[in-house]
């Protein structure tokens, strides 16, 4: 299997501590996480909501690390420009989620943000495909939405190494996203898998930060052999 070697770190402040957020993003700054994963959810395409537009462009202020978003909302195409200028970098939606995905992938790059299509578990992964032309990641939930603290599902693995075998034959610079689940402990099996950026919540909240991000480093560099 062909990789794409380019580890990144999303640590998703869904398991931040809240009431000091702007001090959490700091410790992300000095430890070198690459990107901010921030989760929106609008309790009606996932059972659950957290954070919207204006504590986006709140936070926007405290680092200039990449923005990942990831709309987990219907209709996401009516948002995203509001999402841009909040702050977003990336800007991620679901398959199940849109209508009309291309056309919500052109409004998200007429914004200035990055495109990336999302699949959750029982979606199949071949969903994506039309689109991989125009998209810069695609994130496989490895687990179901809405919720942190699940344990992740294995059979998506499988998902992640057939897009990677496809990509490798279509787009080798696609970026694979994993985000559900995943600690240091099993970072190397969802690397192994082909997916290079990793979103982490309790593996990096939880205890020290900084030495969490550099241990999920360290396991990059490992992988990267």
């Amino acid at each position: 299997m062909i990789m794409n070697d380019n580890f990144i770190l999303a640590p998703s402040i869904l398991a931040a501590d809240f009431s000091k957020l702007g001090e959490e993003l700091h410790k992300l700054d000095i430890a070198g996480a690459e990107y901010i994963h921030i989760d929106v959810m609008d309790g009606l395409f996932v059972p659950n909501i957290s954070v919207g537009i204006p504590v986006i462009a709140s936070v926007r202020k405290c680092t200039e690390r990449f923005f990942d978003v990831h709309l987990m909302i219907n209709e996401p195409a009516r948002y995203v420009k509001r999402f841009a200028e909040a702050g977003a970098d990336g800007i991620t939606v679901h398959v199940e989620a849109c209508s009309d995905i291309k056309g919500t992938i052109e409004q998200i790059k007429e914004t200035g943000a990055v495109p990336s299509l999302c699949v959750s578990p029982d979606t199949p992964v071949e969903e994506v495909y039309p689109y991989i032309d125009d998209i810069n990641m695609v994130l496989i939930m490895s687990v179901y939405p809405g919720y942190g603290g699940q344990a992740l599902i294995e059979r998506t693995l499988d998902k992640a190494r057939k897009l990677r075998d496809y990509a490798d034959k279509n787009k080798p610079s696609l970026n694979i996203e994993m985000d559900g689940g995943i600690k240091l402990s099993n970072t190397g099996m969802v690397i192994d898998s082909g997916v290079n950026v990793i979103v982490a919540g309790t593996g990096v909240f939880k205890g020290d930060v900084i030495a969490n991000v550099h241990e999920f480093h360290k396991e990059f560099d490992r992988k990267r052999g």
